[in-house]
């Protein structure tokens, strides 16, 4: 069973990577990526 595990965990990973090579897709990662990197660096920290 744990061959099929990670046959299927192999399939999604390379979906996902798939995806993440698109140009339309890359933009969307990018613009995620700096606006969590701006919330982090400029944002107050609440307690």
């Amino acid at each position: 069973m744990k061959i099929m595990r990670s046959a299927a965990l192999l399939g999604v990973a390379k979906k996902v990577y798939d995806e993440a090579r698109k140009p339309h897709n890359q933009a969307k990662i990018k613009s995620a990526v700096d606006q969590v990197k701006s919330r982090r660096s400029g944002g107050t920290k609440k307690h």
